[in-house]
């Protein structure tokens, strides 16, 4: 079992930056994935960042250049610097953790196990 908690979301306005944080307690030295998601009301949860337990990392196209994500081992925290924001980064974001990943990859929310109450960005233009 893995709990996780998030932080640091909040309204900001178009073109600054935020960051997330997500504390992982538990069972955190099995987990082989940890990603950031976000869902807006009436649409799928999506993919924004996700990074392995080698460090290597994974974007969506939407997010890429802008968001970067990382992971303090020694403090089981999961990080997601936003820059650049934009109106359409508004959702609830949400932090995941997983042992392994199945044939769908890094960022599809069906391969992680392990999630996060969410955190709310808003971006205003």
């Amino acid at each position: 079992q893995v709990q996780l908690v998030e932080s640091g979301g909040g309204s900001v306005q178009a073109g600054g930056s935020l960051r997330l944080s997500c504390a992982a307690f538990g069972y955190t030295y099995s987990v082989y994935c940890m990603g950031w998601f976000r869902q807006v009301p009436g649409k799928e949860r999506e993919g924004v960042a996700a990074i392995d337990s080698d460090g290597s990392t994974r974007y969506a196209d939407s997010v890429k250049d802008r968001f970067t994500i990382s992971q303090d081992n020694a403090k089981n925290t999961l990080y997601l610097q936003m820059n650049s924001l934009k109106p359409d980064d508004t959702a609830t974001y949400y932090c995941a953790a997983s042992y392994g990943l199945g044939p769908r990859g890094h960022l599809a929310p069906s391969e992680y196990k392990y999630w996060g109450q969410g955190t709310q960005v808003t971006v205003s233009s």
